[in-house]
């Protein structure tokens, strides 16, 4: 179902809606493109137009962060869970090893792709790669890995490139990669390997994955969030309180009812 949050798109769906989307269009090999969104995307989108249009052509715009998951429930939208991209890339491999899937792997450096590759086949031994390719290329180089995973005929690409680098490398060339379902990962490829830890899952219930990529990254992270979450707030409370008063206006114009007029 899709809704307007913050003049984002989004798709309201379950983790179990989002995997059967996904394993359909595996199934019939008819394109899905994937798109986690979060604080940081939301608000970025709203004025990279790449970004936006990254977005905005998505088949399907999953709820990543809990901060969408509070904003949605906060204008009335009637999201039950979050689907976060790391847990859905968890139960699309699981998919891929018992369906027969073929995943591609693009992204992340060649060491840390092998290790994710490593850590999943430990996993699910009976799973096999369609090709794994870092994200180390220059745009020179971008028809071959195109060529290379159409020929792989993967059935799923994760892609772990950093935006807007991956939304511009999908703009140019998803309608010749030949993959049915394609997702964007972020740093997912990192938390496979075991480079980077998620926060305690407390943490993560609470919000706060932010605060722990911080913790772990303190240079790179913090002006990142400090900035996205601060214009966040301003956009979710000015729409909190256009939603209150619209319910508050909406209360006082309904129409009373004949018995209400009969009691007076």
């Amino acid at each position: 179902m899709r809704e307007n949050l913050l003049g984002c798109p989004v798709d309201i769906l379950s983790m179990a809606e989002t995997v059967d989307l996904a394993r359909d269009a595996m199934r019939s090999r008819i394109r899905l493109q994937h798109v986690a969104l979060n604080v940081a995307k939301l608000v970025n989108a709203r004025w990279d137009p790449v970004l936006s249009a990254d977005v905005a052509e998505s088949d399907v715009i999953g709820i990543d962060g809990m901060g969408i998951v509070w904003a949605a429930r906060l204008v009335g939208l009637p999201v039950k869970e979050r689907v976060s991209g790391v847990d859905l890339l968890n139960e699309l491999l699981g998919v891929c090893a018992k369906e027969g899937f073929r995943p591609y792997f693009l992204g992340a450096t060649h060491e840390v792709l092998q290790r994710s590759a490593a850590r999943v086949l430990d996993q699910y031994p009976t799973l096999q790669f369609a090709g794994l390719r870092d994200g180390y290329f220059s745009p020179e180089q971008e028809p071959e890995i195109v060529d290379g995973i159409r020929a792989s005929g993967a059935d799923c690409l994760f892609i772990g490139m950093p935006t807007p680098r991956k939304e511009r490398f999908l703009a140019a060339h998803r309608d010749e990669l030949n993959v049915p379902f394609i997702m964007g990962v972020g740093g997912s490829f990192d938390i496979l390997s075991g480079q980077t830890q998620r926060a305690p899952v407390h943490m993560q219930n609470a919000g706060l994955e932010w605060l722990y990529r911080i913790y772990q990254e303190p240079r790179r992270m913090w002006w990142r969030y400090a900035k996205t979450n601060t214009v966040f707030a301003g956009i979710l409370a000015r729409a909190v309180v256009e939603h209150s008063l619209h319910g508050v206006l909406g209360q006082r114009s309904a129409p009373v009812s004949s018995t209400t007029r009969s009691r007076g």
